[in-house]
């Protein structure tokens, strides 16, 4: 049976975030850590799951397969690279669910041969977090992988704001990821509600 994933899918870079956001009633967040230690990412992980169990949210960590079996997580999100270091077979038996990000045809039909969770297409519009190396997919991209993907749930990411979130979801998409609107937001936490409100909406 598909997962069911949340409207405001917030990706977050530490722990601080996390806890910053995640009472202000987050149902879905991506915790995202680069470049740090592993015994780091796996107190920054325990530390995740305490708070995101204490609030019924679901926990996604970023990359970092081995640390979500490690600690106790039940759902990953990996990079076509990641597919390639990834043991999905301990994943599997460890109870651990996982989605995989897609660029481009190819790289989708890698992601469902391995019978994903859920997939994320993107950048759907212009980011700023990185340079990246794929043109903005747009909303008629979303809607062809809606239907190459049946009832497999779709996350869209990149350039997502409130008010371009309801074309991205009417297209197709089930959850939006987002990073760069909130965490660059003048009032990061105003932000979140608004997505929470927006999210709320979709729901009724």
């Amino acid at each position: 049976m598909p997962v069911k994933l949340a409207p405001f899918y917030p990706i977050v870079p530490d722990i601080g975030w996390l806890e910053r956001i995640v009472p202000l009633g987050v149902k879905l967040v991506q915790l995202r850590i680069k470049d740090a230690a592993r015994d780091d990412v796996i107190d920054q992980t325990r530390r995740a799951l305490a708070v995101t169990r204490a609030h019924g949210c679901q926990l996604v960590v970023n990359d970092y397969w081995d640390v979500a079996i490690e600690a106790g997580a039940d759902f990953i999100h990996l990079g076509q690279d990641d597919l390639e270091t990834a043991d999905l077979a301990a994943l599997r038996q460890a109870g651990v669910r996982f989605g995989v990000s897609t660029h481009d045809e190819a790289e989708l039909a890698k992601a469902l041969s391995v019978n994903p969770d859920y997939v994320a297409l993107g950048p759907i519009y212009p980011t700023k977090l990185k340079v990246m190396p794929w043109a903005p997919q747009g909303l008629e991209r979303i809607k062809l992988w809606r239907s190459k993907i049946g009832a497999l749930p779709l996350v869209a990411i990149g350039g997502l704001t409130p008010d371009r979130a309801d074309g991205a979801v009417d297209a197709g998409a089930n959850s939006l990821a987002v990073i760069t609107d909130f965490v660059t937001a003048e009032d990061a936490n105003a932000r979140v509600k608004e997505w929470l409100a927006w999210a709320a909406g979709r729901q009724n």
